[in-house]
């Protein structure tokens, strides 16, 4: 599942449940403001895109970013300037994925 199909999951599963914004927001764990942006197509922070997956129940292994025209897949990274453990915890396992679902063969 492409990264950029969260914002899709997140109303299919809001419209599925009958919540709100808000309501869905405090369910996740974020702010309702967080979660309308990337319901909207913006990308996480990675400690907000481990709660969106877990509400979700997807697998991480099962979400990659779409390479567009040679560019590198964008991170959003918070402004502080060290990562909290879930946050380097959630960086380890999407570079795992993202390292198992490389072309064999390819550099």
């Amino acid at each position: 599942m492409p990264l950029e199909d969260l914002g899709r999951l997140i109303l299919a599963r809001r419209n599925t449940l009958g919540l709100g914004i808000r309501g869905a927001a405090k369910e996740v764990g974020i702010s309702h403001a967080t979660l309308a942006r990337v319901e909207k197509g913006f990308l996480p922070d990675l400690e907000n895109y481990e709660k969106i997956r877990k509400w979700l129940r997807i697998q991480d292994e099962t979400v990659v970013a779409r390479k567009v025209a040679g560019s590198v897949p964008l991170v959003n990274f918070r402004r502080e300037k060290t990562a909290t453990p879930a946050t380097a915890a959630s960086l380890a396992r999407m570079i795992l994925a993202a390292q198992a679902a490389w072309p064999k063969g390819k550099n």
